[in-house]
């Protein structure tokens, strides 16, 4: 059966999307049921789209949309059940993907453990060898529904860009800085951290309005690091909170998208229980302005992230060009300074 394409129509409102994306779990998992290991897929055609399967008749939840995939079987590695199941179902041969996300759902009937890996390329036509329908999506324009709830938060993860820039306007000049955001957000920079330790909060507020209202204009993500009251008062669309203000945290802070620095596992772990939509980790290399921090490395940085939920920025001495060694570690992308506002695209 030949792929269907269903591009087009409205986007079901936010408040639909958690309708549909959401259902009764297993609860807290007290049957202390074994997990089940399963890959899933996230395929991307050449226009960024993604490729949603929808489960057929004789299955559990049968009717809804997940990403493709299949159970892991005993003694198999994650990347190679990802390439069986996805020859099974789809007939095709993976041939560019990296690891991503690791999430737990418990479902009424299972609990479950979700591999997620980002597939790039393949070889061979895509067809649905078990009679199931396809559709390629855009996160900005879901038309399929219900959605399995597990991929749920999955979705969201999908509407953040691989790289991350950090501001340095204290360090080169408000002027020049804008100067070179501009250039960057032509060049397709879409997320950015307003982080200026240096300036009071009035001048912060002033100087977050004014990279928003540029932002804004390229449809780009801007999230200050600071407090709730000065990311408020400037409009940002969220917050950054350093590891100090995640730790002392009690809960996530009221805000639409809440992201927090990392450095270690127990800072890695709060992230997880305050439900940020991402983070960042480092250092990775040494940089200029934190000499003497300790390094985390890329082997420890893949340590640490083994199984995490949520999306993870590298950061630390690092360069746009450097975005794919990040993923085949695991990560969602790289967070940058200095070349963020260098960088020949994005």
């Amino acid at each position: 059966m030949a792929i269907r394409a269903r591009l087009g129509g409205p986007r079901p409102s936010r408040a639909r999307q958690d309708l549909i994306s959401r259902m009764p779990s297993g609860g807290a998992n007290v049957s202390q049921r074994a997990r089940i290991e399963v890959v899933a897929a996230v395929i991307f055609n050449e226009s960024g789209e993604f490729l949603l399967a929808q489960r057929p008749e004789g299955k559990a939840y049968a009717g809804y949309w997940e990403f493709p995939g299949g159970k892991v079987e005993p003694g198999e590695a994650a990347a190679a059940a990802l390439n069986r199941e996805l020859h099974e179902e789809l007939g095709i041969e993976v041939t560019r993907a990296y690891p991503w996300l690791t999430r737990d759902f418990d479902y009424p009937h299972a609990d479950v453990r979700l591999r997620f890996f980002r597939v790039h390329a393949w070889t061979g036509e895509l067809h649905g060898r078990e009679s199931q329908e396809f559709a390629w999506q855009s996160i900005h324009n879901i038309s399929v529904a219900p959605i399995l709830p597990a991929n749920g938060p999955i979705l969201r993860g999908l509407e953040l860009p691989g790289v991350y820039g950090i501001t340095c306007a204290g360090r080169i000049g408000r002027e020049a800085f804008m100067d070179r955001l501009r250039d960057s957000l032509q060049k397709g920079l879409r997320l950015i951290q307003v982080r200026e330790k240096e300036m009071p909060g009035a001048e912060l507020i002033e100087f977050a309005r004014e990279v928003i209202s540029l932002a804004r204009v390229h449809g780009a993500r801007v999230m200050v690091n600071g407090s709730l009251e000065i990311a408020t008062q400037a409009g940002a669309d969220g917050l950054h909170l350093t590891a100090a203000r995640l730790m002392a945290a009690t809960a996530r802070p009221a805000c639409d998208w809440c992201a927090a620095s990392c450095h270690d596992a127990a800072e890695l772990e709060r992230a997880r229980e305050l439900a940020m939509d991402f983070v960042v980790l480092g250092p990775i290399a040494a940089t200029p302005s934190h000499v003497d921090s300790k390094l985390l490395g890329w082997e420890n940085f893949s340590r640490l992230i083994r199984n995490y939920p949520l999306p993870v920025y590298a950061l630390g001495g690092l360069r746009a060009a450097e975005l794919e060694q990040a993923w085949l570690r695991g990560a969602h992308g790289v967070g940058l300074l200095r070349d963020a506002w260098s960088a020949a695209r994005f």
